[in-house]
């Protein structure tokens, strides 16, 4: 699932709390993934660069950016960058759950991951970056491991969510793709914006940090 709109928002609309899963077909305006064009292999090796494309997407906004830039949201609906990595970080963590589902059970049904409530709960923008990023490797190689697991017409077994939503093993993975080619892209674009509005401001008199920071 994507935060609000797609790309870059980042809440869902309150008569929508659940939006719905993207096609098995679907391609991504703003990215261009075309799901059909990937196979499961291909997913695969990438999902496992996405951690080292988080961290090089980071390091500039980190070095460009006052105190504070990190967590800053360019607008209220839109998420800061340590939010985005602690969204990352869950997705692979959920999605390494709901592929090992697909292969072990019978059509299972799965929970949504509510985004939005999980980043106001457990606090993502309280969080430490460089422990998220490591903990997003982690997830990332694991969920790459339970990906090696499946064979053959394995990919072709099904989950469900809402009704009428029923998606293949292989949706997952490239959905699981989807989501972190989607959000390095938004990382960069937040961290953009908050390093060039925050170079903007006049610095405190007192010496303290912008606000925000």
């Amino acid at each position: 699932m994507f935060p609000v709109s797609d790309p870059g928002g980042a809440s869902t609309p309150r008569d929508q709390a659940v939006p719905p899963l993207q096609a098995e077909g679907h391609v991504c305006a703003a990215c261009e993934m075309a799901y059909a064009e990937v196979t499961v292999e291909q997913a695969v090796e990438q999902i496992a660069a996405v951690p080292d494309d988080v961290r090089t997407a980071v390091a500039p906004i980190e070095r460009g950016g006052r105190p504070g830039v990190l967590r800053q949201r360019p607008e209220p609906t839109t998420w800061s960058v340590t939010e985005y990595a602690c969204h990352l970080r869950d997705v692979y963590v959920t999605y390494t759950i709901r592929l090992h589902r697909a292969r072990t059970e019978d059509r299972p049904v799965l929970e949504p991951m509510l985004n939005d409530l999980r980043v106001r709960r457990f606090r993502y923008n309280e969080r430490d970056l460089v422990a998220v990023l490591d903990e997003l490797a982690a997830a990332a190689a694991g969920f790459c491991e339970e990906a090696r697991r499946n064979r053959g017409e394995q990919w072709d077994r099904t989950v469900t969510r809402l009704p009428g939503e029923e998606r293949t093993a292989r949706w997952l993975v490239r959905q699981a793709l989807h989501e972190g080619l989607h959000h390095v892209a938004d990382i960069r674009r937040v961290g953009e914006s908050v390093v060039s509005r925050r170079a903007a401001e006049p610095p405190d008199p007192d010496g303290r940090p912008p606000r925000g920071g």
